[in-house]
């Protein structure tokens, strides 16, 4: 689909989810709007990241809503991707990352997510809560965006 068919798709999502015709999308319509484009429920951190980038308004209009989706559309990664991406965060070759790693790597690629975030994101990733985000963990992480009940 063209940049243009995209954006497109997104507004008329953004239209079907924006409940009550406010001109902006709730936390629980950018949820639902979520689902509709991308097939999964996003997490309360990635909703949190998502209301965290958008101006003044009560919720994400039209325009920001269609460049986070550009943006969640595009950043969607293959195999090798990923991979690549856990082997630059693990930067000591231990085939896991711990809190500390986490940290140095949401700094590096997002300095301005506060650290309580990037700390309830690594208890998110970190399934099995032991500490350490195996590759199996990140993957998931990646391919899913979380699921939050």
């Amino acid at each position: 689909m063209s940049v243009r068919g995209d954006n497109e798709r997104f507004r008329s999502v953004f239209a079907a989810c924006d409940e009550g015709q406010k001109g902006y999308l709730s936390r629980e319509d950018l949820k639902v709007a979520v689902v509709m484009l991308f097939g999964y429920k996003p997490s309360k951190l990635e909703v949190d990241s998502m209301l965290s980038s958008k101006s003044g308004a009560p919720g994400i209009q039209a325009d920001e809503f269609v460049k986070l989706m550009s943006i969640k559309k595009s950043a969607k990664l293959n195999f090798g991707e990923q991979r690549q991406i856990f082997s630059v965060f693990d930067t000591h070759c231990r085939g896991f990352l711990n809190v500390d790693d986490f940290k140095r790597a949401f700094k590096r690629v997002a300095p301005n997510i506060p650290e309580h975030i990037v700390l309830e994101a690594f208890r998110e990733v970190d399934r099995d809560s032991d500490g350490l985000v195996c590759y199996k963990d990140f993957e998931f992480a990646m391919d899913y965006g979380g699921t939050e009940d």
